[in-house]
């Protein structure tokens, strides 16, 4: 489904449990969409980073925009942190991006010989 650029997108931004819903512009650069997480969530700017969700997870680059990086209209984006930790052999203070955590939630089993396969039968 081809979108006009100048047509308004919602995108789902995601983050372990909570997803964020944000309105957005086609022609917006990334970086905007940062802005108006921050907002949301009080995450610096420069400690978010934006990956794209499809088959091969593609990380935003905030100076372009979303439609050149084919963000389109619904689509997924997960949010990852920049984490601070040690380097246990030196002693130095590291930074890293956290891994893409976005919970999945799993469908209920219905027992077998339940009133509700008997229902669902």
């Amino acid at each position: 489904m081809a979108m006009n650029v100048g047509q308004a997108m919602f995108i789902r931004v995601k983050r372990k449990r909570t997803t964020y819903f944000l309105h957005c512009d086609p022609s917006e650069c990334v970086l905007e969409t940062k802005a108006k997480l921050q907002l949301l969530s009080d995450v610096p700017v420069h400690n978010q980073r934006l990956v794209l969700v499809v088959p091969q997870p593609i990380v935003l680059d905030e100076c372009k925009t979303l439609a050149t990086q084919k963000v389109v209209n619904d689509a997924v984006v997960a949010l990852t942190l920049k984490v601070k930790g040690i380097n246990e052999a030196t002693g130095e203070e590291t930074e890293a991006w956290e891994e893409v955590n976005i919970h999945q939630p799993v469908e209920p089993e219905i027992p077998s010989g339940s009133v509700m396969n008997a229902l669902l039968a």
